[in-house]
């Protein structure tokens, strides 16, 4: 433990992502259908993904959970081979590829987008170690890359072909190149205050390619999965799944040396902090992962949600951002928010005699709370009622931004909270005071 202890941050990053991908592979072969495993991940690579595709549906649990711990390796494989250095921004691409693993992104959709990040760098004769973060970011359009491979022009699913191979390989290659540009611009657009900041140049490239490739071509944008498969879920495999990994997280936290009032610490720090592991060090790091993975597994619980593959990948989703500013203590307003929006509007909604489906449990708010996350820093920065009017606002935005792109932008939320801040954050800059005075 005393070496583990005294790593380097990029160090104790790439063994906790390899301990992460050991746990899905591990848990992939426990799995009551594991004898249809490898059967399941051909059904999970050969049929269409876009949001909201239930890889337990589709593929089964053990197939699900080896496709993770496939994603998991991939993602690890391209800092050790690359030679790159994890930082905050890698726990975050590194996190938040595996939570899609169970509901849009496999081990065959990623990559063309991977390839033309790396055919960017050879251009631009930019380190490949230093674009892994763009790599496992620009997989947030897989469901498309699949789409194409499989049933572009067409509504059904035609199978792989020459022609398909071709155009998801160019518009792979296309979405890579130009992704690390928009990657270094998107801060200077939501101004830091949206944790998903990748989210922003991967939506508006969905936004373009699905306005190019379906409406202006005159092709009919093929359909959702049905809401019926969402069905398959299993809150036992998911709690006891989570309950056993991040109870592992704390464990070895305390182990190497993190103490209660360490935490503590972190929970009450009246500064915006966006990187715990070099601010705090990796033993509360990895608390805080433990800690808000519980948290947020709680949370779900509560509400009722249903633990399919979707609900069962947000969770990794939203805790993706435990390096890079989230926390219990930052989040509780944005689910606040979410919570007394569903209330309000669902109120409203049968004064109006209107058709409400947005409950606090539906499949697209649980997905939105998840996202929801990502506008931390408002509540750190202007204090926890600004938090939760982000939350309302993204709340009434999240289930109708999926029109903007078609359903293949996996960071729907995120790119939903950048839109919030666009419009939220040059009024708090106005109107709003902040916690405490800027560094």
């Amino acid at each position: 433990m005393k070496k583990i202890k005294n790593l380097s941050e990029g160090s104790f990053l790439k063994l906790l992502f390899g301990f992460l991908a050991a746990a899905f592979l591990a848990a992939a072969v426990c799995m009551p259908d594991r004898a249809q495993m490898f059967t399941g991940l051909w059904q999970i690579l050969s049929q269409p993904s876009k949001i909201s595709t239930n890889y337990f549906a589709l593929g089964g649990y053990a197939a699900t959970f080896l496709n993770m711990g496939l994603v998991a390796v991939i993602g690890l494989l391209l800092f050790i081979v690359f030679h790159g250095t994890p930082n905050n921004a890698s726990n975050l691409a590194f996190i938040l590829t595996l939570g899609f693993g169970s509901w849009g992104i496999n081990i065959l959709n990623i990559w063309p987008t991977i390839f033309g990040v790396m055919i960017y760098g050879l251009v631009k004769k930019e380190k490949m170690g230093g674009l892994v973060n763009a790599m496992l970011f620009s997989t947030g359009i897989a469901p498309l890359i699949t789409d194409l491979l499989i049933r572009y022009p067409h509504a059904e699913t035609v199978g792989f072909n020459l022609a398909g191979l071709g155009i998801a390989l160019l518009v792979g290659f296309l979405i890579g190149f130009f992704l690390p540009a928009g990657l270094a611009n998107s801060p200077k657009v939501h101004k830091g205050f949206d944790l998903y900041s990748a989210a922003l140049p991967i939506g508006m490239t969905a936004f373009f390619l699905n306005g190019t490739l379906f409406k202006t071509m005159g092709v009919a944008l093929p359909a959702a999965p049905d809401a019926s498969t969402l069905q398959v879920a299993s809150a036992p495999i998911a709690n006891i799944f989570c309950c056993l990994l991040f109870g592992a997280c704390i464990v070895f936290a305390f182990a190497l040396g993190c103490k209660p009032r360490d935490y503590w610490q972190l929970l009450k720090d009246p500064r915006l902090v966006t990187n715990f592991s070099s601010t705090y060090g990796n033993a509360v790091f990895l608390m805080n992962l433990g800690v808000f993975g519980l948290f947020i597994l709680g949370y779900y619980n509560l509400i009722g949600a249903t633990f399919n593959g979707v609900t069962f990948g947000i969770v990794f989703c939203m805790l993706a951002t435990c390096n890079s500013g989230s926390h219990p203590g930052n989040v509780w307003p944005i689910m606040l928010g979410y919570a007394a929006a569903s209330v309000v509007f669902g109120w409203l909604s049968q004064l109006a005699g209107g058709t409400f489906a947005m409950a606090l449990n539906a499949q697209a708010i649980c997905v939105g709370l998840c996202y929801a996350n990502g506008l931390s820093p408002i509540a750190d920065k202007y204090g926890w009622h600004c938090g939760f009017i982000a939350a309302v606002m993204h709340y009434l935005l999240v289930t109708s931004v999926p029109t903007l792109h078609g359903g293949y932008c996996l960071y729907n939320g995120g790119f939903t909270a950048a839109l919030i801040c666009i419009i939220l954050v040059p009024e708090l800059e106005k109107f709003a005071k902040e916690k405490v005075a800027a560094k």
